[in-house]
């Protein structure tokens, strides 16, 4: 900033400048009594520069999300990697989330019937949780409110003086509101686009092309008031251009495996353990069962093996929860080829998935630029071949094809989804190479350390530049 002789800092540090007024208003009474002290008790309340030990530079980090661990899955596990990472580079990290509800829909136990939960301290971060509603069918009515609560709530409370706040879309109308108070209160702000709301809403059949317009516009109205804007897949940065948000100041950081290594388990005992043959040719979905995922036609494929010749030997394990569970259950009530598994503990999880013969994605037709699935993460690292029943021009497929990892085919047709499973469950070398590829791809592009490192020089740049 160009600066004049005829004004002054008021004697704050060159750091903390952030006002200039006329030295000859210094003089009158009322900048004396009102204006000085005004000026000081908001450099106590909105210093950006924290030095750390050794002269490093430490972050003030408050990071707000409604989903965060214990959720297994969805969004959750790379919010909490966000926090916990950047913990563990020194920085001082707060959370405000909700109530775990996800991908159930439904408020754990031990959260039903409270008013007020206590902050905690897990793992280096601090993390207020707010009570809010939850949809027991996640409505776009019935999500909106869930957001807007939450995001009320969120704000309405001190904040611990942060240099910086993070906020994570969804919630969308959450993130609007703590975004507004950043920007009031002069803290830089940034948000994480986890999927792009505007193209959800259309996608999944929750609004109209018209009202999916309205939503685009006032997604882009909230992303343009962030200091920065990070995307987790390069395909999302050029769908917010298009929303009016300057791309320099769009930043991409891919979300990274839970996966560490393949499972050395051995696939026998894992099978035995859960019921499954040796010689069966095991199919295995994980995550959430939503409108999204279109599981629908997972079930239609198992009923066609159910009947067809050869394709006996086939199980389809669908393993989580969602919206679309109980429904999903009921029409496959009379299938053989297709079972239900609740949510794993950690090490389940991996087992499972290295247990399978082929590991699936599937979505619903018309979704596939909305999100980028998480479960593709996991996947690649397991080290098992990927089916992909998705829009081949959508980032799942964009994915896929740049790990080598699987095949692509066309959603919402079960005869070429059993008819893939039959042709890659045959082919062990072919999917022993994908296997292979997979694991690659998450190691060399899919690290949680590169991850956490870009955040923190995100952080760091966003306090800097303001």
């Amino acid at each position: 900033m160009r600066r004049s002789s005829s004004t002054t800092d008021v004697g704050l540090p060159p750091s903390h400048r952030f006002f200039e007024v006329p030295i000859s208003a210094l003089d009158r009474p009322w900048v004396q009594r009102r204006l000085l002290p005004a000026m000081y008790l908001r450099e106590v309340l909105f210093s950006r520069h924290w030095p750390g030990k050794g002269g490093e530079r430490r972050v003030r980090v408050l990071i707000v999300g409604i989903n965060y661990s214990p959720e297994p899955t969805g969004i959750a596990p790379y919010t909490t990697g966000i926090a916990q990472g950047l913990a563990g580079h020194g920085h001082e990290v707060d959370v405000v989330t909700g109530v775990p509800h996800y991908p159930e829909w439904r408020v754990g136990d031990e959260y039903v019937g409270r008013r007020r939960i206590p902050s905690v301290e897990q793992d280096g971060v601090r993390i207020q949780r707010y009570i809010h509603p939850v949809p027991s069918e996640p409505t776009l009515k019935g999500r909106a409110l869930m957001e807007l609560v939450f995001g009320f709530r969120s704000v309405m409370r001190r904040w611990r003086r942060p240099n910086v706040v993070i906020c994570v879309s969804p919630a969308l109308l959450g993130s609007a509101i703590a975004v507004l108070r950043a920007r009031v209160s002069g803290i830089p702000v940034g948000i994480v686009i986890q999927d792009v709301y505007h193209k959800g809403v259309v996608e999944t059949g929750a609004v109209s092309q018209r009202s999916g317009r309205v939503a685009s516009l006032v997604e882009g109205l909230i992303i343009r008031g962030c200091t920065s804007v990070v995307v987790v897949h390069e395909r999302f940065a050029a769908s917010l251009v298009t929303l009016g948000v300057d791309a320099s100041r769009i930043r991409v950081i891919r979300n990274w495996t839970h996966i560490d290594a393949p499972s050395t388990v051995d696939k026998s005992s894992v099978r035995r353990r859960f019921g499954w043959d040796d010689d069966e040719l095991l199919v295995v979905h994980t995550g959430n069962m939503g409108v999204k995922q279109g599981l629908e036609n997972v079930v239609e494929a198992a009923r066609l093996a159910d009947e067809g010749p050869g394709a006996d030997r086939v199980r389809f394990v669908l393993v989580g929860d969602g919206n679309r569970r109980r429904a999903l259950e009921a029409s496959a009530e009379d299938v053989k080829s297709v079972e239900f598994l609740d949510l794993l503990p950690d090490s389940d999880f991996r087992d499972v998935l290295g247990a399978a013969d082929i590991l699936l994605m599937n979505e619903k037709p018309g979704v596939g630029e909305m999100a980028a699935p998480s479960k593709l993460t996991s996947y690649f690292a397991s080290g098992r071949p990927v089916i992909a029943a998705t829009d081949r021009e959508g980032v799942a497929a964009q994915e896929v094809y740049a790990s080598g990892a699987g095949e692509v085919i066309d959603p919402g047709k079960p005869e070429a989804l059993l008819a893939t499973v039959l042709s890659l469950g045959s082919d062990h070398v072919r999917g022993e190479q994908m296997g292979r590829s997979g694991v690659e791809y998450a190691r060399s592009v899919l690290s949680f350390e590169a991850a956490v490192a870009r955040y923190e020089g995100w952080c760091v740049s966003m306090v800097e530049g303001s």
